[in-house]
């Protein structure tokens, strides 16, 4: 007795305990506080495969606790035979149909939704070309950083994905080195980006959520891809159509990179087009670097995906990077002195886009003609490409009416 009295207290704390532990996950990487559309739809899938499955086991502990205590010896005597229900027609339909309806519950919202959330169409012309009037957004995963471009208007970032709410943003994924995965919890599932293929799928913030959030998203590689893998983070900013358009128009005004003001800075200037610029883009087109762009560092709400933006943080990540994420591309890759790292530190808290800056109205008109030309282009290939059958076939024709002629001469 004593020890069915332990084993019951021991269960009961390592009940408690587990309930406590577990809320202390972070927030900021929840699937349970949805922050769009497709996030809300698994969501709620999620909850639907959870009731039934509640309601499997409530049944089932039911059916068992009722068996035991109706069951037991002193209840039914010694000499109490069970019936045998072997063969029954009536039991066995229903143990077969219950976990069938349950199935199809299950399954038909599934298979929908996976399909409606794999329909990536709308990104793409007749032509293949990429929409324009789409938010598209192609991915690169590095081991381990991010590369975000938008190809509609040639504007290359890093590290932060920055996205309109309320409009469906589609991504191209791909990985430069290794498989990776790419996930932002509170927007939906993950997606992996493979080496020698490209995945696409969309997501949807809510302008809401966003606010709720300041505006800020957590995203993670999903996928082992080496020593800090863990620490593969990026953020996602959520703005509203209006800021996201301006952002967009503000990174493409700039053409040359940002001229350093301050004498320290300036010095970090040089020294960084001597050595780090082989690297680094300090411009938005700048895209297919070894390493991450910088355009608009001094902007940024982290260093390295996960440290404080500081320039004392910025500081001991150059001195060392290998302590703050193991394996990566830039130790030993340069040589500075203390001086000369605190004056590339300046340069580089100096980077920021001026706001207010581009013109929106310019970079619609930029972006539509760019389509255009790429329609213009794919028709003319297209053109070419069916005429040379028709070149072919009429010199063969010639060829044939030449030697019938041959033959009646002769």
């Amino acid at each position: 007795m004593k020890n069915r009295w332990m084993n019951a207290k021991w269960l009961g704390l390592i009940t408690i305990l587990a309930a406590f532990a577990s809320g202390c996950g972070k927030n900021h990487l929840s699937t349970l506080r949805p922050a769009g559309e497709v996030g809300q739809e698994q969501f709620d899938l999620m909850l639907l495969s959870i009731i039934i499955m509640l309601f499997v086991v409530i049944v089932v502990s039911i059916i068992f606790t009722l068996a035991v205590v109706k069951s037991r010896r002193k209840n039914l005597g010694e000499d109490f035979e069970p019936k045998d229900v072997a063969g029954n027609h009536t039991l066995e339909v229903i143990w077969t149909a219950i976990p069938i309806i349950l199935l199809i519950i299950l399954a038909v919202p599934t298979v929908y939704l996976t399909f409606k959330q794999a329909d990536t169409q709308a990104m793409e012309n007749d032509d293949g070309e990429v929409n324009s009037e789409e938010i598209v957004v192609n991915v690169t995963a590095n081991q381990y950083w991010w590369e975000f471009e938008y190809p509609n208007v040639d504007v290359v970032t890093s590290q932060e994905l920055v996205v309109p709410t309320d409009k469906k943003v589609y991504f191209n994924l791909q990985a430069s080195d290794v498989k990776h995965s790419f996930w932002v919890p509170a927007a939906g599932g993950k997606m992996d980006t493979n080496i020698d293929g490209i995945n696409s799928f969309y997501l949807t913030f809510d302008d809401g959520k966003a606010q709720d959030s300041n505006r800020l998203f957590y995203g993670k590689c999903a996928e082992l891809c080496g020593p800090s893998h863990a620490l593969m983070d990026f953020k996602v900013k959520a703005l509203p159509e209006e800021e996201y358009d301006q952002w967009l128009a503000d990174m493409k005004n700039i053409e040359e990179p940002v001229q350093a003001f301050a004498d320290d800075a300036a010095e970090g200037q040089e020294i960084f087009n001597n050595s780090c610029i082989g690297c680094h883009a300090v411009t938005p087109t700048g895209a297919g670097a070894q390493g991450p762009n910088l355009t608009n560092f001094g902007d940024r709400e982290l260093i390295a995906g996960y440290l404080a933006h500081s320039e004392e943080n910025l500081i001991n990540w150059i001195e060392d990077p290998e302590a703050f994420k193991p394996d990566n591309k830039m130790t030993g890759a340069y040589d500075l002195t203390d001086e000369e790292i605190a004056s590339v530190a300046a340069y580089l808290m100096e980077l920021k886009v001026e706001e207010g800056s581009g013109d929106v109205e310019t970079l619609r008109e930029s972006a539509e003609e760019s389509s255009e030309e790429e329609s213009t282009e794919s028709g003319e290939e297209e053109e070419e490409a069916s005429s040379e059958p028709s070149e072919e076939s009429a010199s063969d024709s010639e060829e044939d009416s030449s030697e019938s002629d041959e033959e009646g001469g002769n």
